[in-house]
């Protein structure tokens, strides 16, 4: 009985730090962190999705307007440049990187967009199902994208302010001193202006 009285205070101090272990956020950085790295994942696969598509859709998309090639191989260039982005490990924490990558990325967008706008111009191909399947499968590999990134988005607020506020600041001193906070992306510059519509 004496070994029981003497081990209670202990088992519940030993209780009261487990349970104000467990709720004071000390595991919050790292779950916010795993959740960054996740949409991120997301967002790079929707990329990869989009640059897979684009060989079928140039490729069918010459068959019938072969004339347009400075198109073309703009799409094809900015694809190359999309995809050979060395991406390095910090790359989420690396504005140079970040900022690298986002480029192509939107530079492959403008590419894309410019096909799409040339591709008004032939009929045959706007009927043709191969390109309407592919079209349709980049609109929604676009829209894809678009959420990604507003997940990932979500997720880095989430993360950063968690490193920057109360309590979060104090355990990122304490345990989790090389955590930096993550870039987000910026409004693309094609998307700063509103688009221009003219009436023939």
């Amino acid at each position: 009985m004496q070994v029981i009285a003497r081990l209670l205070p202990r088992f519940l101090a030993c209780s009261l730090l487990a349970a104000f272990l467990a709720g004071c956020g000390v595991n919050d950085i790292p779950a916010y962190d795993e959740a960054v790295k996740a949409a991120w994942a997301q967002v790079d696969n929707q990329y990869k999705r989009r640059a897979d598509l684009v060989p079928n859709l140039v490729e069918v998309v010459k068959g019938f307007a072969a004339q347009e090639q400075e198109t073309l191989t703009a799409v094809v260039d900015a694809r190359a440049r999309a995809t050979q982005t060395q991406i390095p490990p910090d790359m989420l924490s690396n504005p140079e990187a970040f900022q690298r990558f986002e480029s192509n990325q939107g530079a492959l967008t403008q590419a894309l967009s410019r096909l799409l706008v040339v591709v008004e111009r032939y009929p045959d191909l706007k009927s043709n199902q191969n390109f309407l399947s592919l079209q349709a499968q980049l609109e929604g590999t676009e829209n894809r994208i678009a959420v990604a990134r507003r997940d990932y988005i979500q997720a880095v607020q989430v993360y950063n302010t968690e490193l920057r506020t109360f309590p979060g600041r104090i355990w990122a001193a304490l345990l989790y001193s090389d955590m930096e906070p993550r870039e987000i992306f910026s409004q693309p510059e094609s998307l700063a202006e509103p688009p221009q519509v003219k009436f023939n």
